[in-house]
């Protein structure tokens, strides 16, 4: 009996270990077990996050792109990836652009990608910096005193020395659409990569085209600040876009020197000597280069030579009523078909009061001609309603059939001699373009203008200097994606995404909360 209930107790005593739960060895309960386990934490964060410093600083340094985008618009040409491949220079590239701005993202991205290639060169340095004008002040005062920039939203590229601007318009293409009785300004295409290849060229290379004014006959002056009769204004705009301007008085020299890529006679009111016209014929017989703007009743002994180049310069002012403001002003808006104004659609240029310069009856331009003549085409002329008014001291103007001469009349035109249609031959022809207006380039009207005032004349210098297509690539029209929705979808997509779905992701957490707390 007394060995049954021993069994018995030592069956249960047995039954009760197995049931009970293992003891915890090992596990500190002591006081110092919470501050222990933090310690534990804190660094187990502290370690995650150098693991994903070291990640990330080997990616920065050793890392893979792939391209899944469905458009090719931020892809860069194989004429620019040629042109990255073949630099051997440090360029910088400063961005003076305001974030808001519509371009800014576009501008980024497309320079991370310039970057992203030029990485890859060995021989070539590409910096980009950002500065936002309206925070980064400090920063920006002192690039706009060192770069000589007074506007925002602006471009700089640099290559020691050599420097090429570019603004809103260089890098964005827009036209004007009527929605009732309002003009829409709409976005056509986006002409970043042409402008910033175009501008690397531009400055990585080794000489900048020089470009003389003539002086001695009561020109425009380079460096006169007058608003009226000064060409500061535009002297800047052409030292923006990597040109050298110097002045040149003639009659001191032996002729014109050997370093110019373009002379501009810009409205003399004096007549030239005869040795100085004599060095002006020598210089355009070596496939010179020649801008000349000539202004209403003035004579200045350059008709001669006009002439010998196919053109004539009438005594009369150039008016058009459809054309002009106050009826002083000609607002040119189309063009003929030439590379100076091949990039001027939709934008106008403003005369004042011009005279009219066209080809002698003589000398009709056509397309194939021998090399010794010269091919004419019109820049710019005024509609049919406008007119060539002979008599001067009538004001306002009217037409008289009788005596004036009924439009088009043309203002501008770009003679070329030298080359023959159809041939390919390495002989640099002479080029010269004539303009019957100087005070459409004087600071005040360059302040109080048009947009494509500058535009037109900066388009004739580089196209009388080579320079008028750097890089020909084409723009990229922008992916938009329109989006039809009536006010009341608009309200519910509002309702939807501001509130509903806050309120459930809310309601979704405190259910969560309320179960574990449970």
């Amino acid at each position: 009996m007394a060995v049954n209930e021993a069994q018995e107790s030592l069956q249960a005593g047995r039954e009760h270990m197995d049931s009970a739960p293992p003891p915890d060895r090992g596990r500190w309960r002591g006081p110092g077990a919470r501050i222990v386990t933090g310690v534990n934490v804190v660094a187990s964060i502290l370690l995650a996050g150098v693991l994903m410093i070291l990640v990330h600083y080997l990616a920065q340094r050793h890392y893979q792109r792939w391209d899944v985008a469905t458009s090719d618009y931020y892809k860069l040409s194989e004429k620019t990836l040629s042109l990255l491949n073949s630099l051997d220079a440090e360029v910088s590239v400063f961005v003076f652009f305001r974030k808001h701005h519509e371009a800014y993202d576009e501008i980024r991205n497309l320079l991370a990608e310039y970057r992203y290639e030029a990485d890859r060169v060995s021989t070539l340095r590409f910096k980009v910096e950002f500065v936002d004008p309206d925070r980064d002040l400090a920063r920006t005062r002192d690039l706009a005193r060192k770069y000589d920039i007074s506007e925002p939203n602006m471009i700089v590229f640099e290559c020691g020395s050599r420097r090429k601007y570019l603004g809103e318009k260089d890098v964005m293409e827009y036209q004007y659409r009527l929605v009732g009785q309002a003009a829409r300004k709409e976005r056509v295409s986006f002409r970043g990569e042409q402008a910033f290849s175009s501008a690397m060229q531009s400055v990585t290379q080794a000489s900048r085209p020089v470009v003389y004014f003539l002086t001695g006959h009561g020109e425009r002056n380079i460096e006169d600040y007058d608003r009226n009769a000064g060409y500061s204004v535009v002297a800047r705009a052409m030292r923006q876009d990597n040109m050298e301007v110097r002045p040149l008085f003639l009659a001191g020299e032996k002729g014109v020197p050997d370093d110019c890529s373009v002379l501009v006679i810009a409205g003399p009111d004096r007549k030239l000597s005869s040795a100085e016209l004599e060095s002006l014929k020598h210089y355009l017989a070596r496939s010179g280069r020649l801008c000349v703007f000539l202004d209403p009743a003035v004579t200045t002994g350059l008709e001669a030579l006009l002439e010998s180049w196919g053109l004539q310069l009438a005594r009369d002012v150039v008016v058009d009523p459809t054309q002009t403001f106050t009826g002083r002003e000609l607002m040119i808006a189309e063009y003929g078909d030439h590379p100076i104004t091949r990039k001027l659609h939709g934008v106008a240029t403003m005369f004042y009061m011009p005279r009219s310069v066209d080809a002698r009856e003589s000398a009709d331009p056509v397309d194939d001609m021998p090399a010794d003549k010269p091919s004419i085409k019109v820049l710019a002329s005024t509609s049919k309603n406008g007119w060539a008014e002979y008599n001067l001291e009538q004001s306002p103007a009217k037409f008289d059939p009788e005596v004036d001469r009924q439009g088009p009349v043309p203002v501008a035109v770009a003679v070329e001699k030298g080359t023959v249609s159809g041939i390919e031959v390495q002989i640099r022809p002479s080029r010269l373009v004539v303009v019957g207006d100087s005070s459409f380039l004087s600071n005040g009207a360059m302040a109080q203008g048009v947009g494509g005032t500058q535009d037109f004349f900066l388009s004739a210098v580089n196209w009388l200097a080579e320079r008028e297509a750097l890089m020909a690539i084409s723009p990229k029209p922008p992916d938009v994606i329109r989006l039809e929705m009536s006010q009341t979808q608009l309200r519910v997509a509002g309702f939807l995404l501001v509130g509903a779905i806050p309120i459930l992701v809310s309601i979704v957490g405190l259910l969560v909360w309320a179960h574990r707390r449970r």
